[in-house]
């Protein structure tokens, strides 16, 4: 049987999703399958959607886990999965949340399955900083910004492209990307004034691409780089030394998209291909 997870985590304290055994490092898989593990008494390995950095956050995550049916049946689980949600709670730290257990349909992958992940961004230019109760999830940039310039750059990278110069580089390992959405809003407060969040939507990303992305847009929101600067990136092919890696505490991963179930299986294959661009006449 295979079960989808939806976690939400305050990546804060975390080395990032993966787990990392050799070094011993606290990380959101290990926290989780340890936990799986000792409910079900069977060794836990679970397959995510989108593995987040260190100090990421995640209030949409997805994962599934394959288990033997006569194991749910051992601990009176068959039938009814949602019930590791309230035996999870009590094992699992506040900063890690389980937030349903469900059979998965046939087909389904959580990381290939996927259609597209989203993501949000939340920072602030005032000169005090984020408030201390949004401090874990809001990053300071220290420098005034133009909200015209932060859009606009943004828009620049919209479509499917190669972001080498924003990603850092894996083996044998493709750049391209389809971002179908990258918008900044102003959402100040009395409380929270000059605070932007932007929303960034795309099939997949890959490693450092949305604080890249981010950390490109402040750049020129600022006057540091040329208005022009985001979509000259685009013809770079490989990691750009120009780009800033925005702080990894402001960034949260906040849904991922599945296709209907019947189409989850063609939707898992097609993804296994590599992303290439379509060449015109």
């Amino acid at each position: 049987m295979r079960l989808r997870l939806d976690l939400a985590y305050d990546g804060t304290d975390f080395h990032g999703w993966a787990a990392q055994p050799t070094q011993g490092l606290r990380t959101v898989q290990a926290t989780v399958e340890e936990a799986l593990s000792m409910v079900l008494r069977d060794e836990a390995r679970l397959t995510v959607a989108g593995r987040t950095d260190a100090g990421v956050h995640a209030t949409g995550q997805v994962a599934h886990l394959d288990i033997a049916e006569e194991a749910l049946d051992q601990r009176s689980i068959a039938g009814d999965p949602t019930r590791l949600v309230r035996r999870l709670s009590r094992l699992l730290p506040d900063d890690i949340s389980v937030r349903s257990v469900t059979e998965a349909p046939d087909g389904f992958d959580a990381r290939f399955s996927a259609l597209r992940r989203r993501y949000r961004y939340r920072v602030t230019t005032a000169e005090a900083g984020p408030l201390p109760t949004r401090a874990r999830d809001t990053a300071h940039h220290r420098r005034a910004v133009d909200v015209d310039l932060l859009q606009s750059s943004a828009e620049a990278l919209i479509g499917l492209n190669d972001f080498a110069a924003f990603c850092r580089p894996r083996p044998h390992s493709t750049t391209v990307r389809d971002l179908q959405v990258f918008s900044w809003a102003d959402v100040s407060t009395d409380e929270e004034p000059a605070t932007y969040e932007a929303t960034v939507v795309a099939d997949a990303f890959c490693w450092n691409m949305v604080r890249s992305m981010v950390g490109a847009c402040l750049a020129t929101a600022e006057g540091k780089r040329a208005a022009s600067f985001t979509a000259e990136m685009l013809g770079e092919t490989q990691r750009s030394p120009m780009v800033p890696v925005a702080p990894a505490h402001g960034l949260t991963l906040t849904g991922v998209d599945y296709p209907a179930d019947a189409d989850l299986a063609a939707r898992a294959e097609q993804t296994r291909g590599l992303r290439e661009i379509p060449t015109g006449d």
